[in-house]
């Protein structure tokens, strides 16, 4: 199981907080690559565990804080 930010972008619009099976589900819905859906499906099924986020899935996910800069200039 390997994430990229490419791949993992296909998670960010996705029903959160959701359950591996839902996940799954939303990947086949929303087209995302066959890879998206072998890595969800290879993750460790805990009944009743939600994720809250990418970042649940991919502890390195970068967020905005990872980017250094200003925002308000823009």
């Amino acid at each position: 199981m390997y994430w990229t930010l490419e791949l993992a972008s296909y998670l960010e619009d996705a029903p959160w907080p959701a359950t591996r099976d839902e996940l799954i589900d939303y990947a086949i819905r929303s087209g995302a690559p066959i890879t998206v859906i072998e890595n969800l499906q290879q993750m460790e099924d805990v009944e009743g565990e939600h994720f809250e986020g990418v970042e649940d899935i991919w502890q390195d996910y970068p967020t905005q804080d990872d980017f250094y800069f200003n925002e308000d200039e823009y």
